[in-house]
């Protein structure tokens, strides 16, 4: 290709990949005067003749025009990044419909105020090739030989899957898959770590960045919970529960650090504990990678997508724990949305607060509410707060409590917990039934098809870049 052209397809559609301010990126004018001044030139000119457009379609609307303009003036001068990329762009898109509709009303709502033809929606996609036909190869094997190999290419082609929820040997072989890729992931972890995991539990997976707004720390606070009750009721029924978190977290990110030592710790505590280990086991797994994720996705029952509702962008792993018949517990958040209509709600647990819900609670949110008013709840901190679990460092998560109940919660942890914990009691009572577990895994399987990047790159060359397939020469 020319210079020219490389240039105008660099420029063509603008991806927003999260709504959080740190990936909506301001550099300092200062550093770009230093570094890179032909580019602060050209920024500054591209600013002047956008502020001419702005204040023709919107007159004498000096408010806006600072709300819009490239550069930041307070408190200190910097580049608006994701500002410059709307405007040298003729397309800009969330990577799920939730994620689009927010950056219109809220995040980008002037910028689509100004370019509402350039605004449209791509959901994110996963390809079927690497998460379920290399990742999972005994599930690939049981679907290719109920209706072929045209999945592979064609993921909506696994819908032909869902008469199969309703065929009892169809469900036997499904549950023998997913035994056999419990049994790839405990050798992984024997071999690596010396982890004795439990094949006959309920595999319950939080795998993905570390990050407040992903609520490993809601997870975390749930098994506490689950601990108190085992140790106030050692005989207490209940389908052993593995809960394996995986996770990196940004080098400056303190909290988050804090959070993965707090469930490591947490996870040696219960893991060395006669009396509940049996029931209860709790591991965060190191160097989490690819090829880590192959061996936990396919094994996992139940998928953790419990995100602060609003603040995901769409998810993948949620997609790829899907398209391996794990049931999703999750937040109306991210692509989450889209899942629970693909594959309907008796067959996803979704719980607590709407993104709607979420905005007019920020007001008066208060979390001590909830620790006075939920004996589970106030137990469950109580014992963090007692140092039980600081194994040798007193006070050591003194700051999450501090997050939690002095500095308001922002990711409003303690709000959803009890609904969170409500929805856990339900994805129990149905794994005591193997048989509707079975139809409820397959459907999901058979209801991910949407999720393939085959159709997410299909939409970006129909709908942004205006391309069609080359031809295959035979």
């Amino acid at each position: 290709l020319s210079i020219r052209r490389q240039r105008q397809m660099c420029i063509r559609d603008s991806t927003n990949h999260t709504l959080l301010p740190e990936a909506l990126e301001k550099w300092p004018v200062e550093l770009f005067e230093r570094l890179l001044p032909r580019h602060i030139t050209i920024i500054y000119e591209i600013n002047r003749r956008f502020m001419q457009q702005v204040e023709a379609r919107f007159p004498g609307d000096t408010a806006r025009q600072m709300r819009m303009s490239l550069i930041e003036e307070q408190p200190r001068r910097q580049v608006r990044m994701a500002y410059l990329s709307i405007v040298g762009s003729h397309s800009t898109n969330g990577v799920a419909a939730l994620h689009s509709a927010l950056l219109q009303k809220d995040v980008l709502s002037d910028f689509h105020a100004m370019y509402p033809e350039r605004f449209n929606n791509k959901t994110n996609g996963v390809t079927q090739r690497r998460w379920l036909l290399k990742a999972n190869p005994g599930l690939s094997a049981l679907i290719t030989g109920a209706i072929g190999d045209t999945w592979v290419t064609d993921l909506s082609e696994l819908r032909t899957l869902i008469p199969l929820a309703e065929d009892a040997a169809f469900r036997e072989r499904f549950r023998a898959v997913k035994r056999s890729a419990k049994q790839v992931l405990a050798r992984h972890v024997k071999k690596h770590w010396d982890i004795n995991l439990n094949v006959d539990s309920i595999i319950d997976s939080q795998v993905k960045r570390l990050h407040e707004y992903k609520r490993q720390l809601l997870n975390a606070l749930h098994i506490v919970m689950i601990y108190n009750r085992l140790k106030k009721n050692p005989s207490l029924a209940m389908t052993p529960r593995t809960f394996i978190f995986a996770a990196k977290a940004a080098p400056g990110y303190t909290m988050a650090k804090l959070i993965i030592k707090f469930i490591n710790n947490l996870g040696e505590v219960i893991n060395s504990d006669k009396a509940v280990r049996e029931k209860l086991q709790v591991y965060f797994l190191p160097n989490y990678q690819v090829s880590l994720a192959e061996k936990i996705i396919p094994a996992t029952d139940v998928s953790e997508q419990i995100s602060l509702a609003g603040l995901e962008a769409s998810g993948t792993g949620n997609m790829k724990f899907m398209m391996n018949g794990a049931l999703t517990i999750g937040t109306l958040d991210g692509a989450n949305v889209e899942m629970l209509e693909e594959v309907g709600p008796d067959n996803i647990f979704i719980f607590g607060l709407t993104t709607p819900q979420v905005a007019e609670l920020r007001g008066y949110y208060n979390p001590r509410w909830h620790y006075e008013n939920d004996p589970e709840t106030r137990e469950a901190l109580d014992l963090i707060a007692s140092g039980f679990f600081d194994r040798g460092e007193p006070n050591l998560f003194k700051p999450i409590l501090n997050t939690l109940l002095e500095q308001g919660d922002h990711y409003m942890h303690l709000a959803d917990l009890k609904a969170y914990a409500d929805a856990h009691g339900k994805v129990a009572q149905l794994y005591r039934d193997p048989e509707a577990w079975t139809r409820k895994a397959i459907m999901n399987v058979a209801c991910s098809g949407k999720f393939s990047s085959d159709r997410t790159i299909l939409e970006y060359a129909r709908d942004i870049w205006n391309v069609v397939p080359v031809p295959v020469m035979s």
